[in-house]
Order: C-alpha cells, then structure tokens, then sequence
C-alpha cells in the first residue's frame, strides 16, 4: 500500500479511536477490512498518534486562533493529528509533504475550507519549528 493510501485508512482508524475508544492495533485492522498488502506505514502512523497523543494535541491546541479544539469537526482533528505527528516524528517525510497531504485528506474527507483551516494551523506549527 502507498502512502498516500496509508494515510487515507489512517484518517479513518484515528477517526474510529476517536469515536469509539478503540486501540490502534483494532482500528487498523477494522479498516484493512482483510487487505493483506503491506501496512506497515499504515500501522506506523495510527500507533505513533496513539503514543504521542497528547503532545500531538497540546501542539494543534497551542496554534488554533478563535477556535477551540473541542469544537474542531473530528475528522479535521485527526487529519491535523496525522500531519502534526509525521511533520514531528517521521524522519522521512518533510514538513511540506505533511501539510500538502493533509490538505488533500482534507479535500477527500472534509471540504475545501477544512484544507484552508488545516494549512493555516499546520504552517503555524511548522513556523515554530524551524
């Protein structure tokens, strides 16, 4: 499975803990649904959010403007968790190529000022780490 892939069924295992309490290792395997392709990014990536989750959050929290985190739609939420926790703890994916995949999850999921939002809080983010 591609990344851009991982990423997508990603969204919608982080989206499923998020609603459900479930653990990543059991979310993950909802959304393979029986796909035996490779999954290891896929797993890389939910079980990271899982671990840094709070710090993941306090760093989205820290950068929203007018807005609370609570009130964020939970697919945005966890399509910033994504990108927040691949811009921080993913030596191999640039900053950059975490935004952009982000917005485009955002287009897919969400709707075109989901994208705008969620390049607004995660340029903030990348601002502050440079």
């Amino acid at each position: 499975m591609n990344r851009r892939t991982a990423r997508e069924k990603g969204i919608q295992a982080l989206y499923q803990m998020d609603l459900s309490g479930a653990e990543s290792a059991e979310a993950v395997e909802n959304v393979l649904n029986g796909d035996e392709s490779d999954s290891s990014y896929l797993q890389e990536i939910v079980a990271g959010v899982e671990t840094h989750r709070d710090e993941i959050d306090a760093m989205i929290k820290n950068n929203l403007e007018k807005w609370s985190f609570d009130r964020l739609a939970k697919v945005d939420r966890n399509i910033l968790r994504l990108a927040v926790y691949e811009m921080n703890y993913s030596d191999d994916v640039p900053a950059k190529v975490a935004i952009n995949e982000a917005i485009e999850l955002a287009k897919y999921f969400s709707d075109e000022r989901a994208g705008k939002f969620i390049n607004g809080v995660l340029s903030k983010i990348n601002q502050l780490m440079d």
